[in-house]
């Protein structure tokens, strides 16, 4: 039994032959990272959350708001990583990313974008922390202190699974 299990086949060789060193974002499990940093932004309570989250609706195809009441953590964590991982991806492409299908009844479905405003949203209080930037280029890049704390939160997640 390899110590390395829970990563996966692909997971485990790409982080047996390539980092000697720290463990990065791209080396864990996206959802159990996503979870791990929304986490982290809850308890450092730095991330300004807005009033009307218990009421919007992330889309337009979608009929109610998220269950979840610390959906917005979440999706914060979520567009982090996608900013990590895409330099200069601006408010446009990740409504094309979160975006999902319309139902249109008996007519066909059509993709729909997600809501800008939530976007624009939680890019701000990102922002606000200091742990992305405005790309010169458009759209957003992660700081220094963003990778650093991405991270570390990517070690945790790498440690504890090594554990279980």
């Amino acid at each position: 039994m390899s110590s390395y299990q829970s990563l996966g086949p692909i997971k485990e060789h790409v982080y047996k032959e390539k980092h000697v060193g720290g463990v990065t974002l791209k080396d864990v499990e996206s959802h159990m990272w996503v979870k791990e940093f929304a986490a982290f932004l809850k308890k450092s309570g730095k991330l300004n959350v807005p009033k009307w989250t218990d009421i919007v609706k992330t889309a337009t195809f979608k009929e109610l708001p998220p269950k979840d009441n610390d959906w917005y953590y979440v999706r914060s964590a979520a567009l982090l990583r996608r900013v990590y991982l895409r330099q200069g991806v601006g408010c446009g492409a990740l409504r094309k990313i979160y975006g999902g299908r319309i139902n249109r009844g008996s007519a066909p479905s059509h993709h729909k974008p997600a809501s800008a405003s939530v976007i624009r949203h939680c890019l701000k209080g990102l922002e606000e922390m200091k742990l992305i930037a405005k790309h010169p280029d458009g759209g957003r890049m992660i700081t220094s202190a963003g990778r650093r704390d991405a991270d570390r939160i990517a070690s945790q997640v790498m440690s504890s699974s090594n554990v279980e």
